[in-house]
């Protein structure tokens, strides 16, 4: 694989720089000596699986910012943000295939079939996933179909939503006083006919992370209280971590839904249950109108 030129570090580093104003006040010249080590080029009918992270431009990985500025077409889902979009250059091809709750814009299967087309057509494809492809994102399915039709594909990760919202909020996800284990749940299992085992979830050593469970905060708030954690013990919200948009709500289990119902959040939405949740109160790092919130644990 060979090195990028100059010219193209160049023009991705500025597209990076632009959002810094510091950055924007230094030369083009200096730029040009980061001692980064870029190598690699998007190839001709290879599908590139990226992770667009949580939507903030800066916590992109360089490898999918460098991806982004050679890909010949994007694929993109509707939870990535406009600032990592605002970086595709005007020439790539771009298709839209976003899905909402209830509103699937794009059947699966013709996801599948528009990455094996576009790849068949010599063209190099970054299929642009929001937070991690990997991570409750159906990257199997794509794998799957890509497979079929003898498609090469990499895969490149990206910061997860439950990673993006623990740091914006000033807390770690694991920390050895309050949690030896770390869960990610998909709160569609929270279905009539996928209720999760409420008892195996219902742990004080352990940090619950609940995906796409916005609608479900009540039953699952239940769910956890009947099987033996305590009414106070702490749950958060955090709705577009990362974002300017981020909003978020820090309670226990008795209190949230009434409190979500008072001051409803948008989707996409994270759910964190945990004594670690308390630390938000006191961390340097959290949000300063979220200090004076109080949280109680047993």
């Amino acid at each position: 694989m060979r090195a990028l030129s100059k010219p193209l570090i160049l023009k991705w580093l500025n597209a990076f720089m632009r959002f810094s104003p510091r950055a924007l006040r230094s030369s083009a010249q200096h730029a040009t000596d980061v001692p980064l080590q870029l190598r690699g080029e998007c190839r001709a009918g290879q599908v590139y699986l990226v992770g667009a992270g949580s939507g903030d431009a800066e916590l992109l990985t360089l490898k999918s910012a460098r991806l982004l500025m050679q890909a010949d077409a994007v694929v993109y889902d509707r939870l990535v943000g406009d600032d990592v979009l605002a970086m595709i250059p005007r020439g790539s091809e771009r298709y839209y295939v976003g899905k909402a709750r209830g509103h699937h814009s794009v059947p699966q299967a013709e996801i599948g079939a528009l990455m094996v087309k576009l790849a068949g057509e010599g063209k190099s494809v970054v299929r642009l996933k929001g937070g991690d492809p990997a991570v409750f994102a159906r990257m199997g399915e794509e794998l799957d179909a890509l497979a079929a039709a003898q498609v090469p594909a990499a895969i490149v990760p990206g910061i997860t939503a439950a990673s993006a919202a623990a740091a914006c909020m000033g807390i770690p996800l694991t920390d050895r006083g309050h949690a030896q284990q770390l869960r990610f749940v998909t709160a569609q299992l929270c279905r009539e006919d996928g209720t999760p085992d409420w008892g195996s979830l219902a742990r004080k050593d352990e940090t619950l992370v609940f995906y796409m469970g916005l609608s479900k905060v009540s039953a699952i708030c239940h769910g956890l209280r009947q099987a033996g954690l305590p009414d106070e013990w702490p749950i958060m919200l955090v709705a577009n971590a990362s974002q300017r948009e981020q909003q978020s709500l820090v309670g226990t289990l008795a209190d949230m839904p009434e409190q979500l119902a008072a001051k409803p959040l948008p989707s996409p939405c994270l759910i964190v249950v945990g004594s670690v949740v308390q630390r938000v109160t006191t961390s340097p790092a959290a949000p300063a109108d979220l200090h004076a919130a109080q949280v109680f644990m047993h």
